[in-house]
């Protein structure tokens, strides 16, 4: 392999890629905006819960129940109701989340011994994540309560006391689940449809013949073609890693020059996976088409990032250890929030080598000079 034919194939695709104005855009605008606008768009925190109480107690102790209720934060009370006709319409309509009925008699239910004070509460289960945090909230607010106001009643102090401590995300804001796993799709789908477009724009241009007269080699085309997109990475993660930081607030734990090495090893795989594409396909359109199907839904769905893997089915388990940003998404979660080192991230740094390896071993193959008569 030569270094000269190399440098000057990457310098011919570099030029051919400042000329194309949207590969430009996909390449350096379209990461930082598909960050910000899914690091705001996805949440799975549930905050200010609609919801309505019913108080048939009317005392000093359900007030100060609602008043835990709000000031939790988690509920936000939009409405009092007069009577029970009026629960089931506030549900059907959705004009609230949930109804809290406080019956009559629960301050004396609340002061008698031996004797517990009922609520009901109905939440809306046609979103059912959202109905089961509200559920738990709720649950975790009235114990609390209860344990407060039983405390006051009797001057005693519980014989559990139960203190717990949330480690690497100690506010539990999903943004900081969120973002580091958004790397991983993102650069997964930018570095696969950008790579998707190389080889296939030469056959479309007409410029394949004069390549195929050089006397460069398969492979110094590949990695030659390779080398820009690789830098563009580079520079891309770079830049949406530093918005996470800065727009976002997600801490940054672990070894910089770790993540970039691991992120090298990535990209390498990906944009090898686009090259093989459009070398086989020979049409940037269908190149296009392949690489975001081969690559959005299966990073979305499959990789962790969105959903549990431990959860999915025993087939769709196996069929996880084929994609490539399952690996990427630890490996960035791990460093963000964890600050874990290569001692724990080197199942995934070797999976993602064998993923780089084979990603250029297929795009070589698929590359050829050979003009069809």
């Amino acid at each position: 392999m030569d270094l000269v034919r190399l440098l000057a194939i990457a310098r011919k695709e570099w030029i051919q890629l400042r000329r194309d104005t949207r590969s430009m855009i996909l390449a350096f605008v379209l990461p930082l905006f598909l960050l910000l606008f899914f690091g705001y768009a996805i949440t799975w925190d549930v905050n200010d819960i609609p919801v309505a109480v019913l108080d048939q107690d009317r005392t000093r102790e359900s007030r100060e129940l609602v008043e835990a209720l709000v000031a939790s934060g988690y509920f936000t009370v939009v409405e009092h109701l007069e009577s029970a006709a009026e629960v089931d319409d506030r549900l059907v309509t959705g004009s609230v989340q949930g109804v809290l009925t406080i019956p009559p008699g629960y301050s004396s239910d609340l002061a008698a011994p031996g004797r517990a004070a009922e609520l009901q509460l109905l939440l809306d289960g046609s979103d059912a994540n959202t109905a089961t945090i509200a559920l738990n909230y709720a649950d975790a607010i009235v114990t609390r309560h209860g344990v407060r106001v039983a405390l006051a009643g009797r001057r005693a102090q519980p014989a559990i006391g139960l203190e717990s401590r949330t480690w690497y995300n100690p506010n539990l804001e999903s943004r900081h689940m969120i973002v580091p796993g958004l790397i991983a799709v993102i650069m997964s789908i930018i570095a696969a449809m950008l790579t998707a477009l190389t080889i296939a724009r030469e056959w479309e241009r007409g410029t394949m013949e004069q390549l195929a007269a050089t006397p460069v080699s398969r492979l110094e085309v590949v990695l030659g073609k390779l080398l820009p997109y690789l830098g563009i990475g580079l520079f891309d993660v770079a830049v949406t890693v530093a918005a996470g930081l800065v727009i976002f607030g997600t801490p940054l734990n672990g070894s910089v020059v770790l993540l970039a090495l691991l992120t090298l090893l990535f990209l390498t795989g990906a944009l090898g996976l686009g090259m093989f594409i459009s070398a086989a396909v020979k049409s940037q359109v269908l190149a296009t088409q392949i690489a975001m199907v081969a690559t959005y839904l299966p990073a979305v769905l499959l990789s962790g990032f969105m959903f549990d893997i431990a959860s999915m089915p025993a087939v769709l388990r196996v069929v996880t250890y084929l994609i490539p940003a399952r690996y990427y998404v630890t490996v960035t979660r791990g460093i963000f929030l964890k600050g874990v080192g290569a001692s724990v991230l080197w199942p995934q740094a070797t999976l993602m080598f064998l993923y780089a390896v084979i990603g250029l071993a297929l795009a070589t193959r698929a590359f050829k000079k050979e003009l069809l008569a």
